[in-house]
């Protein structure tokens, strides 16, 4: 993460410090496993199957989120990729509700964590565009 980029942006006010984000997300990512881990093991099928591809596209989002913003310093790209990434974490929850609720509540605070970080994204291209 280029932290020395990112700390000559402009931010809202409501930014957490940089130490925040490395446990947050370690707790998120520990979570997000679980969860998937929980899904996979159900015996279900079908919709085990699709759940797991929705669970699939989010991840690959989250993996291409960080090297678009602070690689590639390209904020406004990355606030789109969020926003796709958001809407796949909601499908993920509304597909995990149909097999596993414990599943769903290990999603609640990442979809909670990525609400925020949208609307972080959105402020700081917003501040430096």
């Amino acid at each position: 993460m280029d932290l020395t980029w990112y700390n000559t942006l402009n931010k809202p006010f409501f930014s957490p410090p940089n130490w925040v984000f490395g446990p947050v997300w370690t707790v998120l990512y520990i979570l997000i496993a679980i969860s998937g881990f929980v899904i996979w093991r159900k015996k279900t099928k079908v919709k085990k199957n699709k759940a797991l591809k929705l669970f699939g596209i989010q991840l690959i989002l989250n993996l291409i989120w960080s090297p678009i913003f602070f690689g590639a310093h390209q904020i406004l790209l990355a606030f789109i990729v969020i926003i796709f990434m958001l809407y796949f974490i909601y499908k993920t929850i509304n597909a995990f509700f149909k097999i596993d609720k414990t599943a769903v509540y290990l999603l609640y605070p990442y979809l909670a964590w990525v609400s925020f970080a949208t609307i972080l994204n959105l402020s700081v291209w917003l501040l430096n565009k």
